[in-house]
């Protein structure tokens, strides 16, 4: 694994060095682990286009949260993908982080542009509500009236501002007149209405024992997770497109139009993606796929975590596995619970 590693790192990394938002960087490794500690240096972070790093100079104390909604969006896609062929997986050591997968336009690469870009739009946003930065706070601009029962209090989270940092950001280096760009500008449109479409009201109750004799309310938004079951639908639904090219002032453009007319085109919230993905069985440097060998898969499941699909046919073994774990849990008054430690045995079934 750690020798394909280094084949996708060289093989790659010459031919995305252009176009691949090699930023994400800052989310993984030393750096990352560093940003609690020590200023961030915006000339150090790889891969800057011109408008970022003036971005970051301007605004280098939600950086963090910046990097943070990069992390938060990788932890997001492997979970999402941990039982399919492709399971999100990062190259150590390497400023392309997922290696030449996002080379290609395909679905894949359409779900992590959206799910980045709508991880940086909610930290930013959530650390704004924190007060962890003076330049942004709550949001008082969509409050409208209160509703029967209830009134306006706590802090609703500004998601504008976050969608906007997060636009000006992750879209900059997405302005050549190429079909690349359109999709990536699409799909991180689609991350970042996400956030929009799944806000909701959050409410607490005031009063003697919980008695809600006032209730204030707030928008907030909901659990990360359930923006990735959400775009991880949108993954499910994606529209395929096709390129057309056309003569302009500035030059020849490139724009993509939906493949098949008898579906509805796609709107702002959905993820559109021009060219098919590669099966993921086997490992190959060119696609940067790792391949499904020795990966875990669900004897029981006829989905694609299913031994049958995930395996791509090549068939699985089997090995008993110990572990132990606590058992005949008893709740004793008051107020604590006693356990004992249990060794059980389970069969675990990795592709051939």
């Amino acid at each position: 694994m750690i020798y394909l590693g280094c084949v996708l790192l060289l093989s790659g990394l010459a031919r995305v060095m252009a176009t691949y938002p090699i930023w994400w960087s800052l989310a993984v490794g030393q750096q990352y682990s560093s940003l609690g500690t020590q200023p961030i240096l915006c000339g150090s972070i790889p891969g800057l286009v011109p408008k970022q790093l003036r971005f970051c100079r301007n605004y280098v104390e939600i950086m963090p949260s910046v990097a943070e909604g990069v992390k938060i969006g990788i932890q997001e896609c492997q979970h999402q993908f941990r039982g399919r062929r492709w399971n999100c997986t990062t190259i150590n050591d390497s400023l392309a982080i997922f290696g030449p997968v996002l080379d290609k336009a395909t679905r894949e690469s359409a779900f992590v542009h959206a799910i980045a870009s709508a991880g940086v739009a909610f930290a930013v946003t959530r650390s704004c509500a924190e007060g962890s930065a003076t330049i942004c706070g709550c949001d008082t601009r969509h409050k409208g009236p209160p509703g029967e029962g209830w009134k306006w209090g706590g802090c609703s989270e500004d998601v504008e501002f976050g969608s906007m940092v997060s636009r000006e950001f992750a879209d900059a280096r997405e302005n050549r007149p190429d079909a690349r760009s359109a999709m990536n500008r699409q799909n991180n449109e689609a991350g970042r209405t996400s956030l929009n479409d799944n806000m909701f009201l959050k409410c607490k109750c005031h009063g003697l024992s919980g008695s809600c004799e006032v209730k204030t309310c707030w928008w907030s938004q909901p659990d990360f997770r359930v923006i990735g079951d959400y775009m991880k639908d949108k993954y499910d639904s994606a529209s395929e497109m096709v390129v057309e090219k056309h003569q302009e002032s500035r030059g020849w453009v490139e724009t993509l139009r939906p493949k098949y007319n008898y579906f509805k085109p796609p709107t702002d919230s959905d993820l559109v993606y021009y060219e098919t993905s590669p099966n993921f069985c086997d490992p190959n440097p060119e696609t940067g796929s790792f391949g499904t060998r020795d990966r875990s898969c669900n004897l029981t499941s006829h989905g694609i975590d299913g031994c049958d699909l995930l395996c791509c046919g090549r068939g699985h073994n089997t090995r008993t596995e110990k572990r132990k774990e606590k058992c005949h849990c008893i709740f004793h008054w008051c107020c604590y619970v006693s356990c004992q430690e249990c060794t059980r045995v389970y069969d675990v079934h990795t592709c051939k």
